[in-house]
């Protein structure tokens, strides 16, 4: 997948106004609509300026999509990282996304889905007081939050335009309480803390969606947790104890005799605490990754050679 320049699409610069693009758009849709032109590739190029316009007019979208810019040019093989847009606040519900419905890239859907189009604010006059609309984030906490619970201050950004209707970032800093037994893709909500109301109405509600750091050593899949445990050949085939470090501290493994390389161990209940509110706790399991000693001496050579000697083993018996 390729990584697609809005902006060049549009053929404005980046710091484009909210005018300017609307005007390019404009332009250009004239130019390439399907009922008018008669270029052969005018309905691809349509769609694509849809696409653009969809992106740049929605402040939300394109402070996500420049930040992600930054990163990337035209035409780049492009994967969205998975913590690309995190720290970033968004109008709507959980269950609304910030993605819109419509005919898209595979690009677009990778950065914004197609989870339904977001509430706006209700039309002039419409209604005299009203709640405000609730946000919603997506943040990064390490998995270690999910073993212990933690306090930790987060710092949003949210779109702001500013008088030349140019796109800005404005930030805000909380303080947010992670529970011991959360997983990943858990929605915290903070009463209060979305937008404003209208007419004295009531603020809406933030909704922080909860993502783990990407780790070195863990991977996880709901509330279980894997991890791979480099081990010696001595210890895979005659057993041993191991020290262990794991999310939720050290433990102590018991390698059993004639272990294999990838032998799965599972240890029931040291995966991802259960909630305070109830459930059961996920399982780690340690996967065995046999390493072999290097041969860069002749004492080492020797060691292998009487080994081969003396096992005399052939692994393709």
């Amino acid at each position: 997948m390729k990584f697609k320049d809005y902006y060049q699409v549009l053929g404005v610069e980046r710091g484009a106004s909210e005018d300017e693009i609307k005007k390019a758009w404009r332009k250009l849709a004239r130019k390439y609509h399907p009922d008018v032109s008669k270029a052969p590739d005018a309905q691809a190029r349509m769609q694509e300026l849809n696409e653009a316009w969809d992106v740049l007019k929605d402040p939300e979208r394109r402070a996500a999509y420049d930040q992600l810019g930054q990163r990337f040019q035209g035409g780049q093989d492009f994967q969205p990282p998975p913590d690309w847009a995190s720290g970033f606040e968004f109008r709507g519900g959980p269950e609304q996304g910030f993605g819109a419905a419509g005919d898209h890239s595979d690009f677009f859907e990778a950065l914004f889905g197609a989870a339904g189009r977001r509430r706006g604010r209700p039309a002039h006059g419409a209604e005299f007081s009203s709640r405000g609309q609730d946000h919603h984030a997506r943040i990064m906490v390490p998995l270690e939050d999910a073993y212990h619970g933690a306090t930790r201050t987060i710092t949003l950004h949210s779109p702001a335009l500013d008088t030349q209707g140019h796109v800005g970032l404005r930030e805000r800093t909380l303080s947010v309480n992670i529970p011991q037994g959360v997983r990943a893709g858990q929605q915290i909500r903070l009463a209060g803390q979305g937008e404003p109301g209208f007419g004295g109405g009531p603020p809406g509600d933030l909704y922080l969606e909860l993502q783990f750091e990407p780790h070195p050593r863990y991977r996880v899949d709901g509330r279980d947790v894997y991890l791979d445990l480099p081990v010696a050949p001595w210890e895979a085939a005659l057993g041993a104890a191991l020290p262990v470090v794991t999310p939720g501290g050290l433990v102590e493994l018991s390698v059993p005799p004639q272990s294999q390389h990838g032998r799965k161990l599972r240890l029931k209940g040291r995966g991802i605490p259960a909630p305070a509110s109830g459930g059961t706790a996920g399982d780690l399991y340690v996967q065995l990754a046999v390493v072999l000693p290097p041969a860069h001496t002749e004492a080492a050579q020797a060691a292998w050679r009487r080994m081969a000697q003396d096992l005399a083993f052939n692994p393709r018996a």
